[in-house]
């Protein structure tokens, strides 16, 4: 999460140092690499595979990626990608996470009341799911569902089909599809950086309140814009996640009571979510609602007609001002559920900053509840 902040949160050769972890990882060697597949797929697993390119394509905290191409039966030859993850990794991310503990501990580099317990044990969960590639293949193929059944998103983006037949829980082979990470468009004509940042702000809004099911992990290499046809390849869904229908129309209503700048709201639903208690101090409530106008103003009404440009927008940097007396006062942990959706609302964010992108978020506000409204889910 670190890695995707722009320099007026993280300095600027941090961020590149950052950049290049999450980019890049030392890659197995070809022996070990066998002997994973051999343990996965069983030692003949190459009969039904026709080619397998042995360096991988791309290599991550987790796993390696290689091309391939397998024997799908009836569907004949096709291009995939094998996800192979790293022996040990499930195993390590609990003592990954206590060495982490006692560094900020030791280093006093957090306040004592950061409820660090509540944000390593949320952690390790989601990591730990990660680390199980069946659930991402049954993800990946609930988000393919979500989005071919959808006549507006279909059209916009592309899932990948998962194979299962080749599949296990530390292999997951699934369609090959081309593209860009969405950050290398920045070097394009201001048009079309919208056209993507637009993009997936829509797909954010429309996934979390009209699907209630998330793709949470914003790595800018998980969005894959292809220039020939114009759609968004989705790929990654470990961080894939449900949510539950109360709790979203009640954030909903909060996103809309940020658009509107209304302090009294702010603090209702956010005591009603459970990010506030009721009895915080002056000095939490302001840096609270504070924030929560900053990240309110690209949905405000008089955004409506121009669109909210981000590209001088100081929204990252009075949030972290905020967020550091937040952090001071704040009496209770956020939301479980808070941890990947605003992992995923900040990354669109970021991206459209980094995009320096023109987004006329207002109107898409205004159309996911006019959807829910019709659904008969919210009121107007």
């Amino acid at each position: 999460m670190l890695s995707i902040q722009d320099d007026s949160v993280i300095p600027k050769p941090v961020l590149l140092a950052l950049e290049r972890v999450r980019q890049g990882a030392d890659v197995m060697p070809e022996r070990q690499l066998n002997a994973v597949l051999q343990r996965e797929l069983g030692a003949q697993w190459r009969d039904s595979v026709v080619s397998f390119e042995s360096t991988p394509i791309a290599a991550a905290s987790i796993g390696q990626v290689h091309r391939a191409v397998i024997d799908a039966g009836e569907e004949g030859e096709v291009d995939v990608v094998f996800k192979i993850q790293y022996p040990g990794v499930a195993r390590s991310i609990k003592s990954d996470l206590s060495n982490l503990k006692r560094l900020v501990t030791v280093g006093n580099f957090i306040p004592d009341n950061f409820f660090l317990d509540d944000a390593l044990a949320h952690a390790e969960e989601e990591l730990q799911r990660e680390c199980d590639y069946t659930i991402e293949a049954a993800n990946q193929q609930t988000y393919r569902d979500l989005v071919l059944a959808s006549p507006i998103l279909r059209e916009q983006f592309y899932v990948p089909k998962v194979y299962p037949s080749h599949s296990t829980q530390h292999v997951l082979v699934s369609e090959f599809v081309k593209g860009i990470a969405i950050d290398r468009i920045a070097d394009q004509p201001q048009h079309l950086r919208n056209e993507v940042a637009s993009s997936l702000l829509r797909l954010t809004m429309t996934e979390l309140f009209v699907l209630a099911f998330q793709q949470s992990d914003p790595n800018w290499s998980n969005y894959l814009y292809d220039m020939e046809s114009g759609k968004l390849n989705l790929i990654d869904f470990g961080a894939a996640r449900p949510y539950e229908e109360p709790f979203l129309m009640r954030y909903l209503a909060l996103i809309r009571a940020c658009a509107a700048r209304d302090r009294q709201a702010v603090i209702d639903h956010s005591v009603a979510l459970g990010f506030l208690t009721g009895e915080e101090s002056k000095e939490m409530l302001h840096a609270h609602v504070q924030a929560s106008f900053a990240v309110g103003e690209p949905f405000q009404e008089q955004n409506r007609d121009k669109g909210f440009d981000f590209t001088h927008n100081d929204i990252p940097a009075r949030t972290a001002k905020f967020g550091k007396v937040m952090l001071q006062y704040r009496l209770t942990p956020p939301p479980k559920e808070a941890y990947s959706l605003h992992r995923r609302l900040s990354g669109a964010f970021l991206m459209s900053t980094r995009l320096g992108a023109t987004i006329n978020a207002a109107e898409m506000l205004e159309a996911t509840v006019a959807t829910l409204v019709a659904e008969g889910r919210v009121s107007s």
